[in-house]
């Protein structure tokens, strides 16, 4: 063999596609694009959720329920878990910040004390709202609940 028997693999080179360079090209007339329609011209854009004229997903499935705009969401901690964190992080004040410090809260986080297990130490508690029932809990235990706006 030599060098100038040399040539590439069978489909390894390809003929370069250079489009609307006339019909000698073979590329030309419409330039590989077709005839009429939005993909054949300039500045054509697929738009989102696009299926082909088909009725889109989003205006055939049913719509169902209501969002509420106004929702308040809380992010909750239960009078049991007091006693553990405050042994964990050595806190006695319970204040949204002093949660947010530790980690337990976000730093937008509305929170809400409720009434679940049992509390036995003496804790003061600054929350944007709390059950009834968390409240007489806390305060049976010696302790205060204040709610902060």
């Amino acid at each position: 063999m030599k060098l100038h028997q040399l040539k590439p693999a069978k489909g390894a080179v390809q003929k370069e596609k250079r489009i609307g360079r006339g019909e000698g090209s073979g590329h030309g007339g419409t330039s590989t694009k077709g005839n009429k329609g939005g993909q054949s011209r300039a500045g054509y854009k697929r738009k989102l959720g696009h299926e082909g004229g088909q009725m889109p997903i989003q205006r055939r499935t049913p719509k169902r329920g209501f969002k509420n705009p106004h929702r308040v969401e809380y992010k909750v901690i239960n009078v049991g878990q007091l006693d553990q964190w405050a042994e964990t992080y050595s806190i006695s004040e319970f204040t949204i910040e002093s949660l947010y410090e530790v980690g337990l809260t976000g730093k937008t986080d509305k929170v809400k004390l409720l009434a679940k297990g049992e509390l036995k130490g003496k804790y003061t508690i600054k929350v944007d709202a709390a059950s009834d029932k968390a409240k007489s809990i806390v305060e049976a235990a010696g302790g205060s609940v204040e709610i902060v706006k």
